[in-house]
């Protein structure tokens, strides 16, 4: 039983963690990188479709994303999914490709973008929190009930206080290299 709690609590603390990455990868930097654009949404037979599944995205150059749709008519769907994003970025469309070039960062939007990765770790960290909450309160239900013993119930709240260490340390990790790279020229 308490396994089953411990295995579950630590799953749902992996999965937050895992959502942050997501978000951070989607965060733009200086820098061309397919993440930034891989899960724009895009209309594809009546679909929306992440871009990823529908095209390849590539970097040939530091400052420039090649997007190669798999079925070539889908290139103006693309475009118009990339304009209506919230990159602010022009896709250049031969017919063929898309080029997207990533222009500097200002100063002013790398503060944005960090206040950004800073609300986005702690918001992770509160979520963390919350199933620590719940995984102790299941805990305490099954001492109750009598299906473990108060010590049972001390030792899995030691081990959920682990697992919230570890991944807190993992969002703060995540967050440092974020913003690092952000504030990078």
């Amino acid at each position: 039983m308490i396994d089953d709690l411990l295995l579950e609590t630590e799953e749902r603390m992996e999965k937050a963690v895992n959502v942050l990455k997501d978000r951070y990868r989607g965060m733009r930097t200086g820098r061309a990188n397919p993440g930034l654009v891989e899960n724009i949404r895009v209309e594809y037979y009546g679909n929306p479709t992440p871009l990823k599944q529908i095209a390849s995205i590539s970097a040939p150059e530091a400052n420039m994303l090649v997007i190669r749709p798999f079925d070539p008519g889908s290139i103006g769907d693309i475009d118009k999914a990339i304009q209506a994003s919230d990159l602010g970025i022009n896709p250049q469309n031969d017919g063929k490709l898309i080029r997207l070039i990533i222009p500097p960062l200002s100063e002013e939007r790398r503060r944005d973008l960090a206040q950004g990765a800073k609300k986005a770790a702690e918001e992770t960290k509160i979520a963390l929190r919350n199933i620590r909450r719940d995984a102790n309160k299941q805990a305490d239900q099954l001492e109750k009930a009598k299906k473990i013993s108060e010590d049972d119930r001390d030792n899995a709240k030691e081990e959920i206080q682990k697992l919230i260490d570890n991944y807190s340390k993992q969002t703060d990790d995540l967050y440092e290299k974020k913003s690092k790279e952000l504030m990078e020229i």
